[in-house]
This record gives C-alpha cells, sequence and structure tokens, in this order.
C-alpha cells in the first residue's frame, strides 16, 4: 500500500494537514465531505484543471497538489468544471492565498483538434474517453470564471499551455499570431516550466503577509520561473533592483511581430537561449504593457526529486469517477526515472518545458517506488516504464558551462564532448528493478533516443535483449538530411546504423522484435520529392509505418516559428507547405486514403559482425 503523509517538518504546526489515521492514501480533496474527513474547514490552495483528477505523478496538477500538501499547504482540487457558470469552481470553497488553473497535460487545442484542424472524438484524459470536458482555451476560460467566483483573489495560472503561450505565439487553429497569455486570460501570474519551486514560493509569499495585504502586483513579482506584466520597462527596471540585477534581453515586441512575421524566430531562439542559459530576465512589449519574464526557476536536485516521487499518490483516479480513464490506465504503473532532454529538436516542447538539463532520481528511490507498486492492490506484475523524455538519458549530465555553450542541442550533428551518459549504470539500475519479488516485467516504453544507444553495443543488447518487450519506439521522423537538420535531428545513416544493431542484438536474444518509427509529414522545409524519398526508403524495407504525424504547429516551438515566417533559423527562405491541402498531400504520400492499419511493423535487417 501507499505510504502516509510526509510533512515538511519546517512548516508551522497550525498549517500542516490535519492527518486522519483511517485515511493515510486518501486523494487530495475534490468535495467538502473529502475536506471534512482531513478536518479541513478551508483550503490555502484551489487547483483547476482540464484533466480529469488521476492522483498519479504524471499528471502536472497531482504532483503540485502533493507537493505543496508535503509542505503545510491545505490543497483541493476542481477538476474539468463546467465552464458556462462559476458553479463548480465554488463548491470547496474560497481558498485562503491563491487558486492555480491548468489547461491540463495538453494544450487545449491539441487535445480538441486534429493536425487539419478537424475535431477529435475522444480525449484520454476524460472519464470514458469522452470529448468535449474541457473548453478551447482552457487557461483563459477557467481563469475568468474564478475572477467571478472569487473577486479579488490571486490566480497563478500554470501548466503546458500557459507555459508555451507566456509570449507571443501563433495560434495554428485561429492562424494568428496571439499576444501573451497571461494578458488575454488576465491572471496575476504565470508559472512556466516544471513548477514546483515556483508554486511554493507563490504560496509562502502569500502566507507570510495579511490577508489585506495580498495584493499580487505587490507580493508576487520576480519569482524565477514566472511571468507579470508591469506598466513599463522602467518600472519593471526598479522592480528589479537596478539594471544590474541580472542580464535582460529585450524581445520584438508583439507589434513588431504582427507587422514582419520573420521576427517571431527572433523572439522564439531568445526565449531558448534565456531557458539554457537560465540566469536572464526576458521582456517584451505588448500594448502599452510590459510581459516581463524572470530567468527559469532551478531544477530540482535529486534529493528533491525522490522526495517528491516519494508522497502518497494512490496511482488510481479520483473515486468519484465512474468510468475509466484511459491515459491513467496506460501509465499506473509506470515510473518517471529522470526529467529533461538533452536534445534540442526543433518540434517538441519538452526542452523548452522541462530544460537540457537532465535531472535525474537516485537508483534507490526508483527500487523504493516499483517495491511499492509490487504491494499496490491493483498490481498486475509489469512495470510499463521506466523513463522519461527519452529512457536512456537517465543519469547523463551535461559538464559545460551553459553561460558560454553556443549549442542548442547537446546531440546534433554530433554527440557534444560536454555530454556524459551512464549507460552501463542505467543497466544495472534497471536489472535490479527487474530482480524486485512481485516484478514479472520491466519495459522501457518510453522509447530510447538511437544515437546515444547506438555508441555503446554492450548496453544496447541489453537493452535489446531485456527490456523491450517485442516493439521499441524510435523517433527518425525523416530520411532527408536537410529536413532532419532542420527538424535538429542525426543524420539517417545513424538511424540505419542503429537498425542493423537492433536486429542483430534482437536475433542474438532469440527474439523477434520490432521497431516502431515516428515520422513527420509536411515539416516546415519538406517538399513533396522529400515526402516521396522517405515512401521510397519505407517501401524498400516493406514497411508501413503507423506512427506519421502530419506536423502541428504548436506554440513556442522553433519549428512553429519556421512553418509561420518561412524562414529557417539563420533567415534563410525555405518551402513550407502551408495550406491543408499541401499538408494533406504530403500526408497522403505516406498515408493514402482508406489504408489498412498493419498488426505490426517488419522487423529490420540484421547486420551480421564481421
Amino acid at each position: 500500500m501507499c505510504p502516509k503523509h510526509k510533512v515538511d517538518s519546517s512548516m508551522p504546526k497550525q498549517h500542516a494537514p490535519v492527518s486522519n489515521p483511517e485515511l493515510p492514501c486518501a486523494p487530495l480533496p475534490m468535495s467538502r465531505a473529502e475536506m471534512k474527513a482531513r478536518g479541513w474547514d478551508a483550503l490555502d490552495v484551489l487547483l483547476v484543471t482540464g484533466d480529469a483528477y488521476v492522483d498519479h505523478p504524471s499528471f502536472g496538477v497531482a504532483l503540485l497538489g502533493r507537493w505543496l500538501e508535503a509542505k503545510g499547504f491545505r490543497v483541493g482540487i476542481v477538476a474539468q468544471p463546467r465552464w458556462d457558470r462559476p458553479d463548480d469552481m465554488t463548491k470547496l470553497g474560497r481558498p485562503r492565498l491563491f487558486a492555480g488553473v491548468s489547461a491540463g497535460t495538453m494544450d487545449s487545442m491539441l487535445a480538441h483538434y486534429t493536425a487539419f484542424r478537424k475535431l477529435r472524438h475522444d480525449d484520454a484524459y476524460t472519464p470514458g474517453g469522452r470529448h468535449g470536458a474541457r473548453p478551447n482555451r482552457a487557461g483563459i476560460v477557467y481563469t475568468n470564471l474564478l475572477r467571478q467566483a472569487f473577486p479579488g483573489l490571486p490566480v497563478v495560472l500554470g501548466g503546458v499551455e500557459a507555459s508555451l503561450r507566456r509570449a507571443t505565439h501563433y495560434d495554428f487553429w485561429s492562424d494568428r499570431l496571439r499576444r501573451s497569455i497571461l494578458l488575454d486570460s488576465k491572471a496575476d501570474l504565470l508559472v512556466y516550466g516544471m513548477g514546483e519551486r515556483a508554486i511554493r514560493a507563490v504560496a509562502e509569499r502569500l502566507r507570510g503577509v495579511p490577508p489585506e495585504a495580498r495584493h499580487p502586483a505587490r507580493a508576487l513579482p520576480g519569482i524565477p520561473g514566472t511571468v507579470f506584466a508591469a506598466p513599463s520597462l522602467e518600472a519593471l527596471q526598479a522592480l528589479r533592483h537596478g539594471p544590474g540585477d541580472a542580464p535582460l534581453v529585450v524581445l520584438p515586441s508583439h507589434e513588431a511581430i504582427v507587422s514582419d512575421g520573420t521576427r517571431l524566430m527572433e523572439a522564439t531562439l531568445a526565449l531558448e537561449e534565456q531557458v539554457h542559459q537560465g540566469k536572464a530576465w526576458a521582456v517584451q512589449e505588448s500594448g502599452g504593457r510590459v510581459v516581463a519574464m524572470t530567468p527559469p526557476a532551478a531544477p530540482l536536485d535529486t534529493e528533491e526529486l525522490d522526495a517528491l516521487y516519494a508522497l502518497p499518490f494512490t496511482r488510481r483516479a479520483h473515486p468519484s469517477y465512474r468510468e475509466p480513464i484511459p491515459a491513467a490506465e496506460m501509465i499506473r504503473f509506470s515510473v518517471t526515472s529522470h526529467r529533461g532532454c538533452a536534445g534540442g529538436c526543433s518540434f517538441c516542447s519538452i526542452t523548452l518545458h522541462q530544460g537540457r538539463g537532465i535531472r535525474s532520481r537516485s537508483a534507490q528511490s526508483l527500487r523504493r517506488e516499483v517495491e511499492s507498486l509490487a504491494q499496490h492492490p491493483d498490481w498486475t506484475g509489469s512495470v510499463t516504464d521506466v523513463g522519461g523524455p527519452t529512457a536512456n538519458m537517465w543519469g547523463a549530465r551535461c559538464t559545460a558551462d551553459p553561460s558560454v555553450c553556443e549549442r542548442h542541442d547537446c546531440l546534433t550533428p554530433k554527440i557534444c564532448p560536454h555530454f556524459q551518459t551512464r549507460e552501463g549504470a542505467q543497466v544495472r539500475m534497471l536489472r535490479a528493478l527487474q530482480r524486485i519479488d512481485g516484478v514479472k516485467h520491466l519495459r522501457l516504453a518510453s522509447g530510447v533516443r538511437y544515437d546515444l544507444a547506438e555508441g555503446n553495443g554492450r548496453h544496447l543488447r541489453a537493452l535489446v535483449s531485456e527490456f523491450v518487450g517485442g516493439q521499441l519506439k524510435i523517433a527518425p521522423e525523416h530520411v532527408n538530411d536537410r529536413v532532419l537538420a532542420l527538424m535538429r535531428k542525426p543524420p539517417f545513416a545513424r538511424f540505419e546504423a542503429f537498425l542493423a544493431l537492433f536486429g542483430e542484438a534482437s536475433e542474438a536474444a532469440g527474439k523477434e522484435q520490432f521497431v516502431i518509427p515516428y515520422l513527420i509529414s509536411a515539416f516546415p522545409g519538406c517538399t513533396d520529392e522529400d515526402m516521396r524519398a522517405l515512401a521510397r526508403w519505407l517501401r524498400e524495407r516493406n514497411w508501413s509505418p503507423r506512427q506519421v504525424q502530419c506536423f502541428i504547429p504548436t506554440p513556442g516551438t522553433v519549428a512553429t516559428a519556421m512553418y509561420y515566417g518561412g524562414i529557417d533559423t539563420g533567415g534563410n527562405p525555405i518551402p513550407v507547405a502551408r495550406t491543408d491541402r499541401e499538408r494533406r498531400r504530403q500526408h497522403r504520400i505516406l498515408v493514402p486514403r482508406n489504408r489498412p492499419v498493419p498488426r505490426r511493423e517488419t522487423k529490420p535487417p540484421v547486420r551480421r559482425s564481421r
């Protein structure tokens, strides 16, 4: 069974959660009755989410809620509230300190619409998988509902949707530039990136002043990893205690980007650099106001991550739900081993949200979590994944000084010598987890970065023979090296070399195993002929891939700036499949209409050792 609540002993006793010994693993409350069972008359913090509430560390609101609870705050959750009235926001009462808002695990527009702007028919984060439980632009809608429900209450916006829309961004679904979501939502503060440090700082600052002094404009600006609005650049400089307090990066204004769409690339690259170097402020003028982005919050270290993932998650959906939640079923017995990704793929938001630095949990922490899983009442014997953004980056670290490093990617065009991996330690860690009583299977479902795996044959053979359950997810994305360079992916020859090694290792292990390649169509810079070349390569190997995604320009990424401006990162013009007709034409080169879905991938060729 899961452990009892752990409370920060440094917190004043009057602020500590009231534990009920009969509820050692109770989820965070979603009703007054659950608050009463804990002995709470009111909340300190209310968290609102566009996902159903699943008490699992893979869900951001559950993670932050447990984190605040452990630090001595009383936290409740409103999940997927109705958006035509504020009634659902008030069912737990007015919180003492603030309300936090997240659209959910995904941007709400991405959750609702396909690559061709067609309405999706399901939602994996909703009971029964039904579509329609959250509104479009959920962060804006929920913030406005909270304003109606609790006038004067500080509202903090966070999550992936807010994080990637913190500055001027291109919105694919309306086909126009939008200003910072902070301004559109009228929230008091926006938290970007992984929010544990920032949200704790918000709670402690507001708790540290009397209610009449809890004015967000005075209490909240300056917290690392947050965004707030200032009336002018001069006012911001005074708040920063002088211009020499920290470097200041001035982005092109919202109006300048609207006037010249190519300047979106300039702003996007500057924000990427701010996240990487970690010391600068970034500011952007918009409509006569200044959107101020503080330096990123310091990532949690190993000890802090270990403590975070040891919190008493039930790993179940809230008991009020009567239908299964598809996403919860998929990740219930998965284990997060690390955060961050050293790759800087131009289409991916992970690095922008989690950072390029890898922060890993200890092997002892992972072992304790798997041991607790084996005691869970729903345990089936399988750990479905031990990983993170990329499974084989656990334990890796960069020894370069980020203030002087000019690379946007530690792995391409070749692996940086300052990027150090621990392949042997990872294999030993996985083997130790596999030997835990009750564990029948342990898999790496989050996939591996193949250019890292290719360089260590012994490591690859161990992964393939022991921890690949018949299929391994790999993301080559394309075959054309020019397109791959725009994606910031390694040359295609390295993928082919990996395939040969994978086939050889599978045969040596006596296993029939398959690679599931992820591919992208209609990427900026990709032409119809490039797609035909990819189709020819697949036909030559009798592959009929299932994982083909037509490029979606998601807010905040470098690839989206390429799409909108029609340029690469150096400002050079590139071809862009911009209309739905052009995008469909490229996509159907790989995915013709009415093509039957194959049951499995063709196994890769075997390269014979010489």
